[in-house]
This record gives C-alpha cells, structure tokens and sequence, in this order.
C-alpha cells in the first residue's frame, strides 16, 4: 500500500466514524486536494486489495475489517504513554475511580464512565464478575437496527467472561474487530479491552464494546489510561 492509499483509508475510517455513512470521492478529493478522479482510482486499487468497499448501489466506501485492521495496526500505541494523548474528560476518570470507595465501586465507575464518554458499552472484570454498562449506548447505533446484529452481540456478551478467563489477552491494548472476535463474528462489533494488575484477580480486563465503526483512536487511549486508573485506584 502506498502512502497516499494509507492515508486516504485513514480518511474513511476517520469520516466514516463520524458521519456513519460511505464516504465519497469528491469530500476525499477536497481533503487531499487532488481530482475526485484520483481519488477513485486510488480507491478502486484499495477495494481491490480488500481494505474498503461500497455497500448495495452507493458512491462512497466503507472500510472493511481488513481496512480497519490495518489502520489500527498503523496507530500503534503512543511511546509518550496514553496519559499524554487524553483530553480532560478522559482525566476525570482517574477522579472518579480514586474516590469511588472499594474495587467494586471502582469497576462499575469503570465502566460507567467509558460507556458515557464512548457511547460505546462499558465493561470490566474482577474476580470472575463481568460489569457491563451502556448497553443503551449500544443498540442505539444504527449499526444494530436489524434483530440478527442484536443476536450476535447478545451471544457474544454471553460468552465473553468465560472467553476472557479462557483466553487471557496479555497485550496492553487488545483489538478485536468484527469477524476477529472469537465469539459473535457476525455483530459488526469491536471488542477493545486491556489487561490490568488486580490484587483480587489475576485476569483483570476493562474496556468497550461498540460497532466496527468507531474512532479507534481515541477509544484506545482512553481504554489504556483506565486500566492504568484502576491500577493506581487499587
């Protein structure tokens, strides 16, 4: 992939995360000052290699979960820490968590707090205890209008304690987009989640769980500087 291909995918992942619908050439066109002709033959080598598409008779493109993997892999995580790259929002959670009064005021605060700023769902464990909050949140993105994307994410919610308990990701930042996830693969979702060092368990996760369509950077950050609260808060 090109320079220029890795940034306009940036671009539709970014546009399309923020409008929820296809993003067309002539909006890339003006961002990148270049022809909307361009623009198209760029995108058409970007479908062909996978990493977008366009859905039913639309103009504009979506990313796929090949497209948004690869853009994930491309943030990395920031060497300067997450606590650099939050915004003051993100900075209350820490307040929140030092004062809630006991690790399992701690965790519902956890995940309170990220489903609030995400409009993602919230989630944390402790000892074996799956804490979920937002689920409102969740379902109110047009993503899961349709009852078969509702099934598949209520499998996957069913199933993910046991999975994480199973599984034990260890990587600081864990991303699991769409068809990654081991469990419900068809909910157009993304699993973000990290680990954190727990006195009360030795497999201690928090994080979200939102659609495909999200603005994985800043989720990512924010999912890393809360496991970090937890860590300080215990």
């Amino acid at each position: 992939m090109t320079d220029r291909q890795a940034q306009i995918l940036a671009a539709i992942v970014e546009q399309y995360a923020e409008i929820a619908a296809p993003v067309g050439s002539v909006t890339l066109a003006k961002l990148f000052n270049v022809s909307p002709a361009t623009i198209r033959a760029e995108m058409s080598r970007l479908e062909d290699g996978g990493y977008i598409t366009h859905p039913h008779t639309s103009a504009g493109r979506i990313p796929t979960d090949k497209g948004y993997r690869y853009y994930v892999n491309s943030l990395g995580i920031s060497s300067e820490g997450p606590e650099q790259a939050i915004d003051r929002s993100a900075r209350a959670i820490g307040v929140r968590l030092e004062s809630a009064g006991g690790p399992a005021r701690a965790i519902r605060s956890a995940a309170d707090s990220l489903a609030e700023i995400t409009h993602n769902l919230g989630l944390a464990t402790i000892g074996g205890q799956l804490y979920m909050s937002g689920l409102s949140h969740l379902f109110m993105q047009p993503e899961f209008g349709q009852v078969t994307a509702v099934k598949e994410v209520a499998r996957l919610l069913d199933n993910l304690e046991p999975w994480l308990r199973e599984a034990a990701p260890t990587e600081p930042i864990n991303v699991y987009i769409g068809q990654e996830n081991p469990i419900g693969r068809n909910s157009g979702c993304t699993l973000i989640i990290s680990r954190f060092v727990s006195p009360y368990s030795d497999n201690s996760y928090v994080g979200t769980l939102g659609p495909t369509r999200q603005s994985y950077r800043s989720v990512m950050d924010l999912v890393s500087y809360t496991a970090k609260s937890l860590e300080a808060a215990f």
